[in-house]
């Protein structure tokens, strides 16, 4: 992975619905509502763009602005960011 930010952590939608854990291996998690690893595969980080291979070898990409990660549809936060904006403690 080549890349000037971080982006390894959990991120999820304003609602929580859906969570992504990158992991620092390059390795990803994604949990939708209560079906953990709904999509699981690897990415790479080049700069502030992010793309993704699930393990089925569909592909989608990402990027993060101003500490938001835009995942084609989705607007995800930092977990820590997202909980503070529902008022809840982080998981």
């Amino acid at each position: 992975m080549t890349s000037d930010i971080d982006v390894v952590g959990t991120w999820v939608t304003a609602d929580g619905h859906i969570r992504q854990e990158l992991r620092a291996d390059g390795r990803y998690d994604e949990a939708r509502g209560e079906q953990r690893s709904a999509f699981t595969g690897r990415y790479t980080v080049t700069g502030n763009h992010l793309d993704y291979v699930d393990d089925t070898g569909f592909t989608a990409t990402g990027d993060i602005r101003g500490g938001v990660l835009y995942h084609e549809h989705l607007v995800l936060h930092r977990e820590s960011a997202a909980a503070q904006r529902r008022g809840q403690a982080p998981r």
